[in-house]
């Protein structure tokens, strides 16, 4: 349950759960729901309860066995913030961050009024980025509950981007990745709501990301807006805002 990712944007995978369900439209199409269905059928023992909520408290140390420094995606098959997750086992998997400093560990959850709720209880090391996925203007209070968590790094996914959102507030925002939705049913992003956010990043000098233009099939259209490729990553920031 921990592996090398081809996700742009990190550069490993660390799922100690796996399972959530749908909560807005950027769920729609969940790439880990269709992936979790191929893998109960393939038998896979980390998947036997299907996409229903699994903790395998048996992974939740597993970074510590990685010696060399990497970014990890925390939970690319499931959200450390779901409901059905008790405090104890989050705070286990915080422990385990704060541990292995080494690595740069990047969550992020659709549920943020849980993760306000639960933030002030959290160690907060400057290893660890907080993020949320807002995909379109109906998730903007997202944001809001962000803002709250005093993450060093915090940043937006606004991935699968599936309408547009003017007048970000980015006041305490580091980090902003965009996507178009990929695979079967993909729904298009048009090309001036991503280059609108690039702008808003731009005016408030905060790093942008551009992953894919997505698609039934992504390969085809690449990862450049308007002839660029933007790869930018957060700056290191030496004290905690809030």
């Amino acid at each position: 349950m921990s592996s090398n990712s081809n996700i742009e944007w990190t550069e490993a995978t660390w799922n100690p759960v796996t399972g959530c369900n749908k909560v807005s439209q950027g769920c729609k199409h969940c790439y880990a729901a269709t992936m979790a269905k191929r893998l109960h059928a393939m038998g896979n023992k980390r998947y036997l309860n299907g996409f229903n909520v699994t903790l395998h408290y048996d992974l939740i140390d597993k970074p510590l066995k990685w010696k060399k420094p990497r970014r990890i995606f925390v939970n690319s098959m499931s959200d450390l913030f779901h409901e059905s997750i008790p405090f104890e086992f989050i705070e286990k998997c915080f422990n385990t961050m704060v541990e292995a400093n080494q690595h740069t560990f990047q969550i992020l959850t659709k549920r943020s009024k849980r993760l306000k709720e639960l933030a002030p209880y959290l160690p907060w090391p400057e290893n660890v980025w907080m993020g949320v996925s807002v995909e379109d203007e109906q998730v903007t209070h997202r944001i809001d509950d962000l803002s709250h968590v005093p993450a060093n790094i915090r940043f937006l996914s606004c991935e699968p981007l599936i309408g547009p959102l003017n007048n970000l507030n980015l006041t305490e925002i580091h980090w902003v990745i965009v996507g178009g939705e990929s695979g079967p049913g993909a729904r298009p992003m048009k090309k001036s709501w991503a280059l609108d956010i690039r702008d808003q990043c731009i005016n408030h000098n905060v790093a942008f990301f551009f992953k894919q233009w997505g698609g039934v099939q992504k390969h085809r259209y690449g990862r450049t807006l308007d002839d660029q490729l933007y790869d930018e990553f957060p700056k290191k920031i030496s004290v905690i805002s809030k």
